[in-house]
């Protein structure tokens, strides 16, 4: 049974690994300090407006979606959020751990008051795609653009 819960600082090896091996296509080739890996967990932890779910079956951390909500002057000043890093390990894909962790962030969204969530995908499989959609999530509606720094 997935345990759904918000990361903590010592989740970050974990999350590592599961970021660099199964989402990053291109996973940094310096080494990474853990420290401050634990520090922003702990800082991440603290902030409401910052959710870093993550799954855990059988003791393992294996899936994590983050949930950002953005505080706004429009929309009777209603929130925003935005779902990022929606990452499950390979050999736990295809059992709902994803779905589990994506309907907690949509429920976090509307306990918060958001009158909408927006995500994005760089994904053009068709089964990320039908993934999405089958969470409530539509490519119609607006059109993104992304600037790289």
């Amino acid at each position: 049974m997935l345990t759904i819960r918000r990361a903590i600082p010592t989740d970050a090896e974990a999350l590592r690994e599961l970021y660099f091996n199964h989402l990053a296509a291109y996973p940094p080739t310096e080494p990474q300090d853990m420290t401050v890996w634990r520090e922003m967990l702990a800082r991440f932890a603290e902030n409401p407006l910052y959710n870093l779910l993550v799954g855990v079956e059988v003791g393992r951390l294996v899936s994590s979606v983050t949930l950002l909500i953005t505080e706004n002057l429009t929309h009777n000043l209603r929130p925003y959020a935005l779902i990022e890093n929606v990452v499950t390990h390979a050999d736990f894909r295809g059992r709902g751990f994803a779905t589990e962790l994506m309907n907690r962030a949509g429920e976090l969204a509307v306990e918060r008051g958001c009158y909408k969530i927006m995500l994005l995908t760089g994904s053009k499989k068709d089964s990320t795609l039908k993934f999405y959609e089958n969470c409530g999530y539509n490519r119609d509606d607006k059109t993104a653009f992304i600037k790289w720094l």
